[in-house]
């Protein structure tokens, strides 16, 4: 298992800055009953536990590797154990003056026990390490807690992305969601089409300023992940339960892979690695099979990095021109018998899930694959506001909430003139904190179809991994209490300022840029 030194460190140089006389938890447990005492570390560690929850167990392990300056002689005795009682994800910490126990669901429950239990480390008044005595029962709300994040606009090292990884497991959030391919650049490599990366990888230029300025620079620009460097990260992340969910878009936001290969487009014409924001006309031909036999190998590749049950196939904003001109399309229309051209977009859909289905995976898209049809076991990503998601639960479709307002983080936070350009759009962390994921129209059974929701963040205005942080930090704070906690009410606020104040000050002394919005004065 990879180490944990940097997460411990953290917890360390916290609890100097900070100290403990209270509870400063995010996201908040569901049930807290804290009690006078504190447990003192002890020189040594016991600790007992099933051999599945070894690997957990190395996070403690490191923690008492780390420094032993003013501990007590004698052992901290520690017990990891599950229990089939509580949920998967769910887990019971009760820390005692002489023992901590975590029991759980699962593995996962364990690793979530222990986010909690260091953030309660801190420094007493004789300058002691030591965690208040607490009983603390807690499970998350919902099953799917996620962070999204584009590197096709702009592109990010290994490293941030295991550190942007890192904070999804401090925040108990359990899905990366990759967006590795777009117009602007195809982010993975794929051994059978190895063009797609030496050509589709990189563009000839930006766009720069205002979104509607049309104004571009001339610097080549690009990078993508080497297989092995994929394999690294999934690894890395599994270590943390977090599962990436990739996505490689089609139909439409194709042009980086058309310009790779162009004979997969409507017209065979040459094209260029999309340099400006928006959507291009050119998408993939649905009328011609060597079109889905190439998506089919692609996604094959991508499976056999990614264990995720999801694959996302993006499906948005496909515009519809090329297909209605394109002889070979209106042939698939007359002959699998589609009414127009929304018809063909879910009749391409579908095939992709009968491929993915029969390689025991499901279809994810966004909330155009409603369109003409939904394939019938896909779940819908809903980004335009709630009606997406709304129309799959009712349906009988999963779905995950994303709308644009409130969970676009590339959207302004402040109304302050002083704020990094951004594409637009205002939502400040309270609104996000207030956000609830089950519409109130949808009834108790058709609620149990949404299964969460998720932060997203896209880069076109996001050059470098310091602004994507500033974008990011504390409004994943606030949404990942609404998907572990549950959905708050106002009367929460106050309470959540006074907890992520503190919080603020463990992600910037562990290296992360946060705002300083929302955090009290």
């Amino acid at each position: 298992m990879r180490t944990f030194y940097s997460l411990l460190l953290w917890a360390l140089t916290v609890g100097i800055a900070v100290g403990q006389s209270d509870l400063f938890l995010v996201p908040q447990p569901k049930s807290i009953q804290k009690k006078s005492g504190v447990l003192v570390l002890k020189r040594d560690l016991a600790l007992s536990c099933p051999a599945e929850l070894r690997k957990d167990g190395r996070l403690l392990e490191e923690l008492f590797a780390l420094e032993k300056e003013q501990r007590g002689a004698g052992k901290t005795r520690v017990l990891f154990s599950l229990r089939s009682e509580l949920l998967e994800e769910g887990y019971r910490l009760v820390v005692t003056e002489k023992n901590i126990s975590i029991e759980a669901g699962s593995p996962a429950g364990i690793f979530y026990g222990l986010q909690t239990l260091l953030q309660t480390l801190h420094r007493n008044e004789k300058n002691q390490w030591c965690f208040p005595v607490v009983s603390i029962v807690d499970e998350p709300a919902f099953t799917y807690r996620g962070m999204h994040l584009d590197v096709s606009r702009h592109f990010f090292s290994v490293g941030f992305i295991k550190k942007y990884i890192d904070a999804l497991a401090l925040h108990k959030m359990n899905r990366f969601h990759w967006h590795l391919t777009d117009d602007q650049g195809w982010r993975i490599e794929i051994k059978a089409y190895p063009e797609l990366t030496s050509i589709g990888a990189y563009r000839g230029g930006s766009q720069i300023g205002p979104y509607n300025d049309h104004r571009f620079d001339t610097l080549r620009y690009g990078g993508f992940y080497s297989q092995k460097e994929i394999a690294e990260v999934v690894a890395y992340a599994a270590d943390r339960y977090v599962t990436i969910v990739p996505e490689i878009e089609m139909p439409g936001h194709a042009l980086a892979a058309l310009a790779a290969y162009p004979q997969w487009s409507c017209t065979g014409n040459s094209f260029s690695v999309g340099q400006g924001w928006g959507v291009f006309e050119d998408v993939f031909c649905a009328g011609n099979d060597s079109t889905f036999l190439f998506l089919e190998t692609v996604l094959s590749e991508v499976m056999a990095l990614f264990p995720s049950e999801y694959i996302h196939i993006g499906g948005d904003e496909c515009p519809k021109k090329r297909w209605h001109d394109c002889l070979r399309c209106q042939n698939r229309m007359k002959t699998e018998g589609l009414a127009d051209e929304h018809a063909l977009q879910s009749y391409f859909i579908q095939r992709i899930e009968t491929f993915l289905l029969q390689n025991g995976r499901k279809l994810i898209g966004w909330d155009e694959i409603l369109e003409g049809g939904l394939a019938p076991q896909a779940t819908v990503m809903s980004w335009r506001g709630e009606a997406g998601g709304i129309a799959a639960a009712q349906s009988g479709h999963f779905a995950i909430m994303t709308p644009g307002s409130p969970l676009y983080f590339d959207h302004y936070q402040s109304k302050n003139p002083t704020e990094p350009h951004a594409i637009g759009g205002f939502n400040p962390v309270e609104k996000i904190y207030l956000y609830s994921p089950v519409p109130a129209v949808l009834s108790p059974q058709e609620s149990v179809f949404i299964q969460g929701a998720q932060g997203n963040v896209w880069t076109e205005y996001m050059t470098t991994e310091q602004h994507v942080e500033y974008m990011v930090h504390p409004r994943m704070a606030a949404l990942s209490e609404v998907l572990w906690t549950g959905p708050r009410k106002e009367s929460d606020l106050p309470d959540f300022k006074r907890r992520v104040d503190v919080h603020a000050q463990r992600l910037e002394q562990k290296g992360y840029v946060v705002a300083p919005h929302f955090l009290p004065k």
